[in-house]
């Protein structure tokens, strides 16, 4: 359905489709992957109850920052992306876009997610800082460290404090639970991302879990899918959360079964496929958190 509302913005200019590919409109999963956690933790900040302002300035601010972390990864990965089978058309290593304009699209991003977070209060400005720098550091670790998504994980989940923060002024126990709880979730689903292209980021000498897990992987993916629901469930029993929270999680658990299923020959696609799935975990977690709320 997103894809579907974009494809009329690439009549507008002949160049359009290439700034839309740059930003990755065309490949919503990294927006419902942010965007779902976000939402979690809006809710609970707000009781069941958040204000149409939070909900637009989040979901506005969760597209735009995921635009803008695509366009400087995209930039950092500019020499290695044509090496890559899965990345060698993206528009900055074939050239269809040049640095200089990303450079511009990048800010005029960030500059729109900063507009947005100013209608919140000083603590989820301040917070927001933050969140710009590790997702602007993000695409750099893959050259020094073995744990770049780890990184990646701090980035996506830095909307859950920003949401407390602006929903009620606090920083409870549970909004940092949750906020680990999905920086373990986010390792798990982008070393089966990684999986993807471990032996181009071999011969490339790009570093990720992937490749430090070896053939351990999955075990480890599934161990910490499982630590993301142990962290979840502490969380939401802070929160008073009931039955048809839990609901939500034992589908996600479900979800997390699937995805460890159906890597077991390792197949690059397959490892894709579940990388692509934990979409619907985390669209569980969030239908069982809207319905919890809703049946109080």
């Amino acid at each position: 359905m997103f894809v579907a509302l974009i494809k009329p913005l690439a009549r507008l200019h002949p160049r359009a489709w290439d700034f839309i590919q740059l930003t990755r409109m065309d490949k919503p999963i990294g927006i419902y992957l942010l965007l779902w956690p976000t939402l979690w933790a809006l809710w609970m900040a707000s009781g069941g109850v958040p204000s149409l302002k939070n909900l637009v300035i989040f979901i506005l601010g969760t597209v735009a920052m995921r635009a803008a972390g695509c366009v400087i990864n995209d930039f950092a990965d500019r020499n290695f992306d044509g090496h890559v089978a899965r990345t060698k058309a993206r528009p900055l290593a074939t050239g269809k876009i040049t640095v200089s304009e990303a450079w511009i699209t990048f800010f005029a991003l960030l500059a729109t997610s900063f507009v947005l977070v100013l209608c919140t209060n000083e603590k989820t400005i301040f917070l927001s800082f933050g969140g710009a720098a590790i997702a602007a550091l993000y695409p750099f670790m893959k050259r020094y460290t073995y744990y770049p998504q780890v990184v990646l994980g701090a980035a996506f989940s830095w909307g859950i404090p920003m949401a407390f923060t602006a929903a009620s002024g606090k920083l409870p126990a549970a909004a940092w639970l949750l906020f680990f709880a999905n920086v373990l979730w986010t390792v798990a689903y982008d070393t089966y991302y990684a999986m993807t292209d471990r032996e181009d980021d071999l011969k490339i000498g790009v570093k990720s879990t992937a490749i430090l897990f070896g053939d351990a992987d999955r075990v480890i993916i599934l161990t910490l899918q499982g630590l993301t629901l142990l962290l979840t469930v502490l969380a939401a029993n802070q929160l008073h959360l009931g039955w048809s929270f839990y609901a939500g999680l034992v589908v996600a658990a479900g979800c997390f079964a699937w995805e460890f299923h159906s890597t077991r020959d390792r197949d690059p696609q397959a490892c894709f496929k579940a990388f692509l799935h934990n979409h619907w975990a985390g669209l569980a977690i969030f239908l069982g958190t809207v319905a919890d709320y809703a049946l109080r």
